[in-house]
């Protein structure tokens, strides 16, 4: 097990005092089996007005805060410290019937599954499915493990991480188009992908440790990161990040959960005033860690 700490400092800058709207933050993990949150941390200034906590619809801890007193400078300052296990769910047990490809899934699971398998995208042509469809075995079973690996890796392998200022994400036929984007572009032409073989899928934000910052080949670090997650029967919702070609939540920091990427942004609000009253933001994140040993006495 480790024990990771993240510092995440997002600064917003006016070149006038100006009034802010509700704010909602997305940076409390979700404590599971593989992650445990042991201390968090919340700096605001200027100091807000009100600051409550919600449950959104996909079990996600989040953040709500207005503020009373107009400012020059809004900064939010989070320091979350976890106990993380490595784990790959797609190592073990994948029910029998759904070990090849294509599969069914259960009836019951099948209702709350339903919106994360239907495809959110327009593809007139067919473009998203016809790619994903060339990783399936012709006259042969396919594995679904596998399957879903080659996607993972495809994406990984074929395609360039580029960083860019514009808010939001692409849509994934200009993703396959373009053979570029961010990591949530590849995530969600991951998902998009795999729902057009008909897998349920769902996005994934959160954080990323790059063990050496310098000269690392892993990928979306020093701001949040994103990938997406693929359910599997008998191995539940398992863990595939594109951008750098890792299957499991080994490095990967689970933040939120969504059936869309525009669903769980990380940060979003709102302010009283012009365009030309923004001067800009930055961001820093900073994810660092403690080796753990454990003694295990028989």
């Amino acid at each position: 097990m480790t024990i990771f700490t993240v510092r995440h400092v997002t600064s917003y800058r006016y070149k006038r005092p100006v009034q802010f709207g509700e704010h909602r933050l997305l940076f409390r993990p979700r404590d599971s089996f593989d992650q445990t949150l042991l201390s968090s941390r919340l700096l605001i200034d200027p100091e807000p007005d009100y600051l409550r906590w919600i449950h959104d619809v996909f079990g996600n801890c989040v953040a709500v805060i207005g503020f009373a007193q107009p400012s020059r400078e809004l900064r939010f300052e989070t320091v979350i410290r976890l106990d993380h296990t490595p784990y790959v769910a797609i190592d073990l047990q994948i029910d029998q019937d759904a070990l090849t490809y294509p599969f069914s899934y259960d009836p019951d699971e099948v209702l709350d599954l339903e919106r994360t398998i239907q495809r959110h995208y327009a593809d007139p042509h067919d473009q998203v499915g016809k790619w994903a469809r060339q990783f399936v075995r012709i006259g042969q079973p396919t594995e679904t493990g596998h399957l879903l690996m080659t996607l993972c890796y495809a994406i990984h392998e074929s395609f360039i991480y580029a960083r860019r200022q514009e808010h939001g994400t692409q849509a994934p036929t200009e993703t396959l188009q373009l053979r570029k984007g961010t990591c949530r572009d590849f995530a969600l032409l991951m998902m998009e992908a795999a729902r057009s073989l008909g897998f349920a899928a769902r996005f994934v934000t959160g954080y990323i440790y790059v063990p050496d910052r310098d000269g690392s080949t892993t990928l979306g670090g020093g701001s949040t990161h994103a990938w997406c997650q693929i359910y599997l029967p008998g191995a539940g919702w398992a863990e595939f990040d594109p951008t750098n070609g890792i299957v499991g939540n080994r490095d990967l920091i689970r933040v939120g959960v969504a059936r869309d990427p525009k669903q769980a942004v990380p940060l979003w609000g709102s302010y009283d005033g012009t365009a030309a009253d923004y001067e800009g933001m930055s961001v820093q994140v900073n994810v660092t860690t403690d080796d753990r040993i454990e003694t295990v006495l028989n």
